[in-house]
């Protein structure tokens, strides 16, 4: 067979067009026949071929392609049926095409409307973001992507298995798709697509920002909903950045880049409302590049200071510990969240050296405040994960004990629940020895395992604040209150509830079974007084 004949057999339509408009020659196109133009059109216009619609879409994309000197695609109808066509220019004043059969993937689709809303790898959403941009363009409409990023995904897929954590990822999504098949929805249509692990992407034909808002709401709500898998219950927690075609970004990275850096701001600030691409989050963005600066100048001057909880027995109101939190006043920035500090710490790598420069202030705390508490009141001292996973870790610990700063029988380490679980059992065990405490704090934030609570060598067990504040109201709160008391229970660990604000709030986690606990509804534990460089709250 000679190659021309071959070239006629191709599936797509290739064409050379002039700007103008007219068909200079084109092959191909044995898979969309009926787009194929005859042989006596070549030299014509676009509307001898083809329906008025078609020829100026076609038009316009040559214009654009020529104009812009880049590639650009869209998808059109004709005859009843889909079709994608690519324009790549050719020099000033002519480009070639290419046309080929399309399955249902805009907006206006069937499979669109009818609630069939397949998730999409990364290659595939891109290719088809794109597409969805320069129809977009072409129509002068506009769009809006959300990047919504998923925490737990990961700490499921380090802590327990990566299956497991596709697993629960799929069941989210399998989900999203079927709470969202109704009638309301498909006001605001939209598709998926996903960018990572725990990243996923909302493309939404929509422009104003309260009906984007709900549509990106709606999803988040139906990600954060409990996912069971093989009798146990997971929670995500997905953080949403929105960025709208035309008033953030006219090209598709730089929308995906804007949507990714208010998704970002999202998770930094931990909130649960979408955020809207601005100019202020590039701002903060700088910021924090100079506050990483600043971190580790502060960190050299030790001006990472600590305030101290007191943890009491809820029924004679004795102090029994002092629980340190970091916290840095900055002279000109005032009062910095930990969950901002500490995050920038891990990132640039100064985690490990913050700690263990913070355990050094914590001693200096130790000397005075021994003077002013009971000589069986101890020190409570978070280590950051990155520190406690530290191959120094153990003697960075035994070094403080033995250089008598903290007496062992004076000092406890508390361990986020999540840490628990990568943690060193035998570094525990060391500590635990020479007479260290250890408190798995966090209870009910993330994701536990029976097993390494069973293993490690614990005194207490503290739940989250965000339960134990709800415990009167939230039957949810409730129910993982007493399931965190009966845990500790059956290890034969201490019981400790946070945020007792209220009489009220004391009197109900007694009636529950916690003895022992923190809150504001308890006086200081020490003066500050005599110690300038603590700050002592409750």
């Amino acid at each position: 067979m000679a190659a021309d004949a071959l070239i006629e057999l191709l599936p797509d339509l290739v064409l050379l067009l002039r700007r103008d408009g007219s068909i200079i020659s084109h092959t191909g196109g044995f898979g969309v026949a009926e787009m194929r133009p005859v042989d006596r059109v070549s030299g014509d216009g676009f509307e001898a071929p083809w329906s008025e619609s078609t020829a100026t879409l076609i038009k316009q994309l040559l214009r654009q392609s020529i104009s812009r000197r880049t590639t650009v695609e869209a998808r059109f109808q004709e005859r009843d049926r889909n079709y994608e066509v690519r324009m790549t220019p050719q020099g000033p004043d002519r480009a070639i095409g290419i046309v080929r059969s399309a399955l249902p993937r805009t907006f206006d689709d069937p499979a669109e409307t009818t609630g069939e809303r397949p998730l999409l790898d990364r290659r595939g959403f891109l290719r088809r973001f794109r597409e969805s941009m320069s129809v977009a363009v072409l129509r002068e409409k506009s769009l809006a992507v959300a990047v919504l990023y998923i925490d737990g995904i990961p700490e499921i897929a380090q802590l327990i298995a990566a299956k497991v954590s596709e697993q629960i990822m799929t069941l989210a999504i399998l989900r999203l798709s079927e709470q969202t098949r109704d009638v309301a929805d498909v006001q605001s249509k939209w598709y998926l697509g996903q960018l990572g692990e725990n990243v996923l992407a909302l493309v939404i034909d929509a422009s104003d920002r309260d009906a984007i808002d709900a549509c990106v709401s709606r999803v988040c709500a139906s990600l954060r909903e409990p996912i069971t898998e093989s009798g146990t219950e997971f929670r995500l927690t997905p953080y949403a950045g929105v960025g709208v075609l035309g008033l953030d970004a006219s090209s598709a990275n730089a929308l995906l880049e804007h949507a990714h850096a208010a998704a970002a701001e999202a998770r930094r600030a931990g909130s649960n409302a979408v955020f809207f691409y601005s100019d202020t989050i590039q701002l903060r963005s700088l910021a924090r590049l100079d506050l990483a600066q600043e971190l580790r100048d502060a960190i050299g001057n030790r001006d990472i200071r600590f305030r101290y909880v007191g943890r009491y027995d809820l029924r004679s109101g004795r102090l029994m510990a002092g629980m340190g939190y970091f916290r840095w006043r900055h002279p000109l920035r005032g009062e910095i969240r930990p969950a901002e500090f500490l995050r920038i710490a891990e990132s640039t790598g100064l985690a490990v050296e913050l700690s263990r420069t913070a355990l050094k202030t914590f001693c200096d705390d130790f000397a005075v405040l021994n003077e002013q508490w009971e000589p069986d009141v101890r020190m409570s001292f978070g280590a950051l994960r990155h520190h406690l996973f530290h191959k120094d870790f153990c003697a960075d610990m035994e070094h403080v004990i033995a250089e008598g700063r903290i007496p062992a029988q004076r000092l406890e380490l508390r361990i986020g629940e999540k840490a628990l679980l990568a943690c060193d059992g035998n570094v525990l065990r060391s500590l635990h020895e020479r007479g260290v405490q250890f408190v798995v704090d966090e209870v009910g934030r993330g994701i536990g395992s029976l097993s390494s609570l069973a293993r490690a060598p614990l005194w207490g067990l503290q739940i989250d604040r965000a339960w134990a504040t709800a415990l009167r109201t939230d039957v949810v709160a409730q129910k993982v209150c007493r399931a965190g008391m009966n845990i500790a229970t059956s290890f034969g660990l201490t019981p400790i509830a946070t945020g007792i604000d209220d009489q009220l709030q004391q009197d109900a986690l007694l009636d529950m079974g916690y003895r022992c606990g923190c809150g504001d509804l308890f006086l200081p534990c020490a003066s500050g007084r005599n110690a300038p460089k603590a700050t002592f709250c409750n």
